[in-house]
């Protein structure tokens, strides 16, 4: 196996968490009655290699997150691919196994400030895509791009921060890691641990759009 992917892999194995999940509030669950609006956080299952592993380590469907932009020329999503990209709506939900898209909203935050999150992360386009998942600007992977965002454009803090040494890994699978560079103190976020978070409530879970 590629060095690198397998990087990418082990990086991303996160654990379950210990404590138990908080319930969510469904607002709506069907996608023709959902009206996605400015600084909606959308995830879905990634149809990537290494998709199926984030989900198993991190006990959640979603593999992949982004924003979402309304603009007089329509509904995108700002997500960190590579590069960083504004990605008509339709077309990112097509991208995801089966089209199936979950819809979260931040519910503290008014529609200026989910327009700050948004020009934040917008203001990273073109940014490269980062596969060994650090915690810097030079370059952004999916979960991080969005916890960026909320954080930055309206001081609101996301998501779960986890450290490389703490992922569900072998000895062997660490050590291997540290000779490439990684620091086992590392931190990552899963796009699962957004779909936790109770900042957001649940506008549409697991729909096809």
């Amino acid at each position: 196996m590629d060095v690198i992917f397998r990087l990418a892999c082990l990086v991303v194995l996160v654990a379950v968490a210990a404590e138990p999940r908080r319930p969510r509030r469904v607002v709506a669950v069907a996608p023709r009655h959902v009206e996605l609006r400015e600084g909606d956080v959308v995830l879905q299952t990634s149809g990537s290699a290494r998709s199926a592993l984030i989900q198993r380590a991190s006990g959640s469907p979603s593999s992949h997150v982004g924003l979402v932009e309304v603009g007089p020329d329509g509904v995108f999503v700002v997500e960190a691919i590579s590069p960083v990209s504004r990605t008509p709506f339709e077309a990112w939900a097509a991208r995801g196994r089966g089209h199936v898209v979950t819809v979260l909203r931040p519910v503290t935050l008014d529609a200026a400030s989910r327009h700050a999150v948004v020009e934040t992360a917008k203001a990273w386009l073109g940014r490269p895509y980062d596969p060994h998942y650090r915690w810097d600007d030079e370059t952004l992977y999916c979960s991080e791009l969005v916890v960026k965002a909320f954080a930055r454009g309206a001081r609101l803090e996301v998501g779960r921060q986890q450290r490389v040494r703490d992922l569900k890994v072998t000895a062997e699978e660490l050590a291997w890691a540290r000779s490439l560079g990684v620091d086992p103190e590392q931190r990552l976020v899963t796009p699962g641990s957004l779909a936790d978070d109770p900042h957001f409530e649940v506008v549409a879970r697991d729909v096809r759009w």
